[in-house]
């Protein structure tokens, strides 16, 4: 398994995702076509969702949920979510213990 595609950008990270809501449990479950892909229990209306992926990814990247965007895809299954002040290291590194695959 390979990691996301990360993009830098000034001031943080581009990472892109494809979530899956509704699903049985909130989890990071892998990396397809250089998208981490995240399942979420929350469904797909006002928000909901969209707030559950933020909520997993800073408690799964030990990052606040203040330091999280998603800039792209905020109606769509495929989003990108940017990550202010981490550096791209810091972020593989936390990627890779949630991949061990990796």
């Amino acid at each position: 398994m390979n990691l996301p595609l990360i993009t830098l950008q000034s001031g943080g990270l581009i990472l892109p995702l494809k979530v899956t809501p509704k699903a049985k449990k909130n989890d990071i479950t892998g990396v397809h076509d250089g998208q981490l892909k995240i399942s979420v229990t929350a469904v797909p209306e006002k928000g909901k969702a969209n707030q559950a992926v933020l909520k997993l990814l800073a408690a799964k990247l030990r990052v606040s949920r203040s330091q999280l965007e998603i800039v792209k895809g905020e109606t769509s299954t495929q989003k990108q979510v940017f990550i202010h002040n981490l550096s791209r290291e810091e972020l593989q590194s936390q990627l890779s213990s949630l991949l061990p695959s990796c």
